[in-house]
């Protein structure tokens, strides 16, 4: 078959490329420059003409990042809370998601769609009573008042139903016919099949946790329980409360908080597109 072709095709192509490249370099330049920027000695960020490759570059930002606070410790604590809150998100999103999408139970699908009316709900309505519960439970600064209110989402067990009702039933009643029991079914045939979404959800709930400034606000009270984005906020306070705001060093932190979450995302793009593509197959 021959493709009919237009002698605009080519340069409507080489218009949609060029515009592709604008946005990506829009996108990209302002990262290379904060990680530009961090590798500056301070004083030297506002040089001119400016330069994108320092001529002098240098690690003592990073070095002084770890010695004049303790960022260690905020990444270790933003790690615990991060692999708690996605592991329960995954675990309790997934279990529940099976339910509604397999399970028959009276009051299924109304229970699901008064589920779904709380994503309507802004998150700051919610703040004060979730607050107060994990005041009266005694969790403030801890660990659990940290993780404990980011197991679940609404919008994780959303995207897993929508996945888990793409799967074929003959896989379901293949598996009871061989004497599987409910909790078999979900966890060696459904979760296999539904790897890219569950893959997603990870993604998701990972850069949200990691970002996440608000909620540790809250709860956390002492240096020793702050994440990485509590703690960027309270070094940039305390940089500019007497003097001028040291940018390379501002700019070595905010490399440290962003680097995982890049590199979770660039390994986990082919899961995260095609989990996407599956979870919307079918409503």
């Amino acid at each position: 078959m021959i493709e009919n072709t237009h002698w605009y095709d080519t340069p409507l192509k080489i218009f949609g490329y060029a515009v592709l490249i604008l946005v990506t370099i829009m996108m990209v330049v302002p990262f290379i420059w904060m990680l530009s920027t961090s590798l500056r000695p301070s004083g030297t960020e506002f040089a001119y003409p400016p330069q994108l490759i320092p001529t002098n570059p240098t690690f003592e930002n990073y070095q002084n990042l770890f010695t004049l606070v303790p960022f260690g410790r905020y990444i270790i604590n933003t790690v615990v809370v991060t692999f708690f809150t996605v592991g329960g998100q995954v675990i309790l999103c997934s279990m529940a998601a099976y339910g509604f999408a397999r399970l028959r139970f009276m009051g299924r699908d109304i229970i699901f769609v008064l589920f779904l009316a709380t994503m309507m709900i802004p998150f700051q309505i919610t703040l004060i009573p979730t607050f107060l519960i994990v005041f009266g439970l005694g969790w403030i600064d801890t660990y659990q008042g940290l993780i404990v209110p980011g197991i679940s989402s609404v919008f994780g067990i959303f995207l897993l139903r929508q996945a888990f009702m793409g799967v074929p039933m003959d896989y379901q009643d293949a598996a009871r016919i061989d004497g599987a029991n409910e909790f078999t079914i979900y966890t060696r045939v459904f979760l296999p099949l539904v790897g890219p979404a569950l893959a997603t959800l990870a993604v998701f709930a990972f850069m949200g946790t990691w970002t996440d400034l608000l909620w540790p606000l809250l709860i956390s009270r002492s240096q020793d329980m702050r994440t990485l984005e509590l703690g960027l906020a309270y070094f940039n306070a305390s940089t500019t409360a007497f003097r001028q705001t040291n940018w390379p060093l501002m700019m070595s932190a905010a490399v440290v908080v962003m680097l995982p979450v890049l590199v979770v995302y660039i390994f986990a793009q082919r899961y995260f597109i095609a989990g996407i593509s599956l979870s919307g197959v079918k409503g």
